[in-house]
């Protein structure tokens, strides 16, 4: 299961607190939320400290949006090691 908490500090960010498993169909709707949020401001953020598991996927998810600027807050360490190792 996952829970995503939309919280905005102003109309130029948006930080998006991530909860549980990424994981499976989980993984998409964090991409959708993601891609709105994107559209609404010029800034985001994923608050990941609730974060507590990553599938391959999802880590590709997190890749992806760290390309296009989407900063990873709050980071477990065995989230950034999964984010480093997995590869689909």
């Amino acid at each position: 299961m996952l829970r995503i908490s939309i919280n905005t500090s102003s109309d130029k960010s948006i930080r998006l607190s991530v909860e549980g498993w990424l994981v499976g169909a989980w993984v998409e709707e964090l991409r959708q939320q993601s891609e709105r949020a994107l559209a609404e401001s010029q800034k985001v953020t994923l608050d990941l400290e609730k974060l507590l598991f990553v599938d391959p996927r999802g880590a590709a998810l997190l890749r992806q949006l760290a390309e296009r600027h989407v900063a990873h807050l709050n980071c477990s360490t065995f989230i950034s090691q999964q984010l480093k190792e997995t590869t689909l």
